[in-house]
């Protein structure tokens, strides 16, 4: 019997294989899933040991995988979540009703993997490695269902080895287009690529040019936002928003969520149809209440500080940036924002700053997080200085929020932005 790996073992292992999160642009070989295919048969193909929710799209995946999975826990299932990037911990990527795998149950998942790689002669990437540890221990656990978030695009993405029966997209944005194509077209294709023979399409996408592409992946069925679902209306409430869901079998009036946007009401709908779709039948109103009225998820407008507000949020594309935006006009502020931000490289500063209606702060705060793709602070300030904004330049993630925090009065709001990996590096500093 192979020896017992420990905790930091297996994030060695992890760390030795080529990580294309990390790495600036574009893809460095073909397309392929032969790799993950193979190593899921030497595993007994745990991909089908469950029924699956399978989502992507360009904003909007986690919260929508979130919200999914606690709509199905609500219903007295066990639910195995597979979603990306971690903000602290790699475990944070592999849950069970919405808790961490821990550390040791961790490693030796990573172990097998590990040993079928030696057996087998494939060099997966590390992504491929976290999905089929993933799919390996959803299986172990015997977990009911699993929703499982694309990590980039779809039809090329490790995690479309998966055979889901409901397949959903949340929208469609221009963000990696250097992996994924230049239009909206292509990235519409892309994503299509993860609905399979006889799945339901959950659509979140509502562009009429789009839908071409995604009739041409000939689902079984389509279901389309502000047609067979949506939220007709959705309002600020004290701690999030007040949605009225409708659903193809059933209408739901004055839900509480606890998120803050308008985009997440739409975020709740989707997830809502997606449900309803995998049962095959509407969701009891009791429960729709209930589940949506536990829903967090950090680092996406978290609110972990007051008088200055402080939030965090993980915009990551000038659409996240708009929505961001956006959401700290629901909170009315006295004051002016107070901006940290850091980006990745391929992305544009400018647009991205724009979209945050960066000239308009009080000061931004340029940074850039301990990570390969990170753009310097330098390049994200010579990027808001170009529309106007008043700026700082100051390297590290932990100095900029402190010098943020030392520039905004009580009726400011200070808000972190621009890369979930920039709010993974300030959430410990401010979340105990």
């Amino acid at each position: 019997m192979a020896r017992s790996w420990s905790y930091e073992e297996a994030l060695a292992y992890l760390d030795a294989h080529v990580d294309y999160e990390a790495l600036a642009s574009g893809r460095f070989e073909e397309p392929d899933l032969e790799r993950i295919r193979r190593l899921c048969a030497l595993s007994g193909d745990p991909q089908h040991a469950q029924p699956a929710l399978h989502v992507t799209g360009t904003n909007g995946k986690g919260s929508t995988a979130r919200i999914a999975t606690s709509l199905l826990a609500a219903h007295g299932l066990t639910v195995g979540t597979y979603t990306s990037p971690d903000l602290g911990r790699v475990n944070e990527r592999l849950s069970r009703n919405g808790a961490p795998i821990d550390d040791e149950a961790f490693a030796a998942t990573v172990a097998a993997v590990a040993e079928l790689e030696q057996a087998s002669g494939v060099r997966p990437s590390r992504f491929e490695i976290l999905t089929l540890a993933a799919l390996r221990w959803f299986a172990d656990e015997a977990v009911d269902v699993a929703v499982v978030e694309v990590g980039m695009g779809g039809r090329w993405d490790a995690t479309n080895v998966v055979d889901a029966g409901v397949a959903v997209v949340t929208n469609v944005g221009l963000d990696h287009t250097g992996v994924l194509g230049p239009t909206l077209l292509d990235i519409a294709g892309e994503k299509s690529g993860i609905v399979k023979p006889g799945a339901t399409l959950v659509l979140g996408e509502t562009d009429p040019e789009l839908m071409p592409v995604f009739e041409a992946a000939r689902p079984a069925a389509t279901w389309r936002r502000d047609v067979e679902f949506g939220c007709s209306t959705n309002v600020v409430a004290v701690g999030g928003r007040v949605l009225d869901l409708r659903t193809p079998g059933a209408t739901h009036e004055q839900v509480f969520l606890p998120l803050h946007g308008g985009h997440q009401g739409d975020n709740a709908a989707i997830a809502l149809a997606a449900v309803e779709a995998f049962f095959g039948r509407p969701v009891d109103d009791d429960v729709v209440r209930e589940a949506l009225s536990g829903v967090a998820v950090p680092g996406r407008f978290e609110i972990v500080g007051r008088r200055p507000l402080v939030v965090l949020d993980g915009a990551h594309n000038p659409d996240g940036c708009r929505a961001a935006a956006r959401t700290l006009d629901d909170f009315s502020l006295a004051g002016a924002p107070v901006l940290v931000v850091g980006m990745n490289r391929g992305r544009s500063a400018e647009e991205m700053l724009t979209a945050l209606r960066a000239d308009q702060a009080r000061l931004v705060v340029a940074c850039a997080v301990d990570w390969p793709r990170a753009m310097s602070a330098e390049e994200v300030g010579a990027a808001a200085r170009h529309i106007g904004a008043e700026v700082e330049m100051v390297q590290s993630v932990p100095d900029a929020l402190q010098r943020a925090l030392a520039v905004a009065s009580a009726d400011d709001a200070v808000l972190v932005t621009g890369s979930l990996y920039v709010v993974g590096a300030a959430r410990p500093l401010l979340v105990g």
